[in-house]
């Protein structure tokens, strides 16, 4: 008999493990799905960032874009802890007053969402900083066109470099 096949009863394991593997006394903070007042957010939004994506599929985003966007926090000082992503195509008829009032936003970052469907008052063009209504605002081409194109990466990081003061 060798360690590697050692079978367990049941019961002993019960025992082995009557405490939770998992220890939920933690002071960590923890990205978490929830509902700021009807917007479902992914997130903790700790430093009212919120960053708006559109993406029919997911629920959020798929793992290749959530792990580029987890990237683009790293390298701006962030995590998901200090934002707030929200799935346009997953919300009813968000509006920049909705993003306002129930998350108290300063920051509003969209991936492939168009300012209109937000109905903000304004255009602007990607990479443009647009402070309105005391916010800062930036939009970009979709987290998958992002990430495939070191040029439209480079404009990003330059913008984001002037909103985060990195």
């Amino acid at each position: 008999m060798s360690l590697d096949n050692i079978q367990l009863p049941a019961i002993v394991l019960h025992d082995l493990f009557k405490n939770s593997l998992v220890d939920l006394n933690t002071n960590e903070t923890v990205a978490t799905i929830a509902k700021a007042n009807g917007i479902a957010v992914l997130g903790n939004n700790q430093k009212q960032i919120a960053i708006i994506v559109a993406d029919e599929k997911t629920l959020y985003l798929p793992d290749d874009e959530l792990n580029f966007l987890m990237g683009i926090l790293g390298a701006c000082k962030l995590s998901m802890a200090d934002v707030a992503l929200i799935n346009f195509a997953k919300t009813n008829a968000l509006t920049y007053t909705q993003v306002e009032e129930e998350l108290k936003a300063a920051t509003i970052l969209l991936f492939g969402v168009d300012p209109s469907q937000l109905q903000l008052p304004l255009q602007f063009p990607y990479y443009q900083i647009q402070k309105f209504n005391n916010q800062v605002y930036l939009s970009a081409p979709p987290l998958q066109m992002l990430a495939a194109d070191r040029t439209e990466k480079t404009k990003l990081w330059n913008c984001l470099k002037q909103v985060f003061s990195i």
